[in-house]
Parts: structure tokens; sequence; C-alpha cells
């Protein structure tokens, strides 16, 4: 069983999006990803996604998907939410996706906006409830127009949000206005997608991130959102100044790029990128250090 959820906090409150870890020959390297997620949890995550953007998604199998899904629910399943992404831009294959990673034991699903093929409002309402209708699973929207070239509309989100399984919505639009009315006129829990807006995102409404940044700074993630929480807001926005180098150093480049190097440097599972990810270069790993050092991360 995962941890206990409520309807306000589905998922919990601090989730991070987990690389896959890869062998030194590109393999999948389970053991790496139950050593990364059984680290990550003992950080202070409520949740681990996997297979999303930052787990290099888009070059893993079906079969490594379910294998890497099955290996971080053996090691840390009663102890946090395992979210399994299962978006593409293809409905049928991401049923497919989704009716695997209930088989396979996932707590949820996330379910991003078809990307590339550009469909219209009336597209995505159909992809994600039929998504939503092929399992009994939770679904956590995610909305990133700047990936999939299309946002998810306020009206379209009100409309899923009647879906009695699609509970959540997992926000990288960027828009602290269209976040607040959706915010308002769905009650989806709101998790923060975009790390530098996690702080601005919970004064709107918000109940929590799903972070990249999590990888290096979970215990930090937590003081702040309990801190915001219990109503000291002057101590979670010391910790969101404290953090701006460590968001800004993050994503000076592709975000997964700069987790595994951070990872590296910290002696934890993260190994190769598959192409076309590429590792960060000397340059980009010396200015990594240094946003990090600056944001108190110690490697």
């Amino acid at each position: 069983m995962a941890p206990t959820s409520t309807p306000q906090t589905p998922f919990g409150r601090v989730l991070t999006a987990m690389v896959t870890p890869f062998t030194a020959d590109g393999a999948l390297d389970l053991d790496g990803a139950q050593r990364l997620a059984t680290h990550l949890v003992d950080a202070g995550n409520d949740g681990l996604v996997i297979n999303g953007t930052t787990g290099e998604s888009p070059t893993t199998g079906d079969a490594e998907k379910a294998d890497l899904v099955r290996a971080v629910l053996e090691a840390v399943g009663d102890r946090a939410h395992v979210i399994a992404g299962v978006g593409t831009n293809d409905t049928h294959h991401s049923v497919e996706l989704a009716r695997t990673a209930e088989r396979t034991g996932a707590h949820g699903l996330l379910v991003v906006t078809p990307y590339y093929n550009k469909p219209p409002q009336e597209g995505l309402y159909r992809h994600f409830t039929t998504v939503a209708d092929a399992t009994g699973l939770p679904v956590m929207l995610y909305d990133i127009p700047g990936r999939s070239g299309v946002p998810i509309g306020t009206e379209t989100l009100v409309r899923l949000a009647e879906h009695p399984r699609i509970v959540a919505n997992k926000d990288a639009k960027g828009d602290l206005g269209r976040a607040s009315w959706a915010i308002a006129r769905t009650g989806l829990a709101w998790y923060s997608g975009d790390d530098m807006l996690n702080l601005p995102l919970l004064s709107v409404g918000a109940v929590g991130f799903v972070s990249v940044v999590g990888h290096v700074v979970t215990p930090e993630l937590r003081t702040l959102v309990e801190a915001y929480v219990s109503g000291d807001v002057q101590k979670a926005t010391e910790i969101h100044q404290k953090l701006l180098p460590v968001y800004t150093g993050m994503f000076r480049t592709q975000g997964v790029m700069t987790t595994k190097a951070a990872l590296t440097l910290q002696g934890l599972p993260a190994g190769p990128l598959r192409s076309p990810m590429v590792e960060c270069s000397p340059e980009e790993i010396t200015q990594l250090k240094i946003d990090l050092a600056a944001g108190g991360v110690q490697l």
C-alpha cells in the first residue's frame, strides 16, 4: 500500500521526478534505480514520478518502463507514492502503458499533454479521459506547453476535473494568473512542475511540488512547504531565496543533464544519458558546482 493520501494531497506534497539510471554501456540500471529511489525517499519525498521527461521516457522502451516501475516499487513502494509516467502523443499507446503500469502495481499515473501533433482542446479532453477510463488508478495531468506545444485550457481543465479519477495537475505552464483561475474553478490538487515557481504556486493554492531539484534539496523543499502550510511564510520565503541558485543552476541546460551530473558528483546512481541527450560539458559542470554551492548543496 502507498502512504495515506487525502483528497487535498492525493500524492503527498513533495515528489521528485526521478532520473533513470543507466549502466556504463547504456542499459537500464535497476539496482541503481532502487538505490536512488531509496535515497530520495529517505531524504523526505512523499512520492516519486518514474518514466517522466526527467526519466528520459522518450528513449526507454515499454518493457524497460515496466521493469523500472516494478523495481522502484520493490524498493520504496510501502513508503512512497510511485507514480508512473504513461503519457505519449498516441492515445492507444498511452492506454496500453497505463494498463501495464496498473498491472505492475503503480499507485498513480502521470499523463502529459500529447506533444508534437498539437491536438485541439476537444482532442486533449478525449485523450485524457480515455486514459483515465482505462484503469482504476488516480491520474495527475501534466500541463507543459513549452514541450507539448499545446496548453490545457482552463475550460478543458474544468471539464477534466469532473472525471472521478483525474485528481491532480502538474503545472509547468508558468502562468500564475491562469493557475489561480484553474485552481479556484477545478478543485484539482495542484502541484508545481516548475521549481522556480514552487513557492509562488503555493501562494495561489498549490499543495506541493513535482520537482527536479528534489534530487539534491528534498529536505529544504520539505521544510519550505511545511513552513508555508503552518503559516510561517517568512521562513518559506527565506528557503525559497536560499534555493534560487539551485533552481537557476539546475536549469541552465536540460534538467536531466544537470541532474545526472549533480548525482554523479554526489556519488549517487545516474550513469550516462541516452542520445539525443548528452552529458554536461566540463564548463557546464564547473558552473553547476558554483550554483549548487551557492545554494548550500554539499558535493
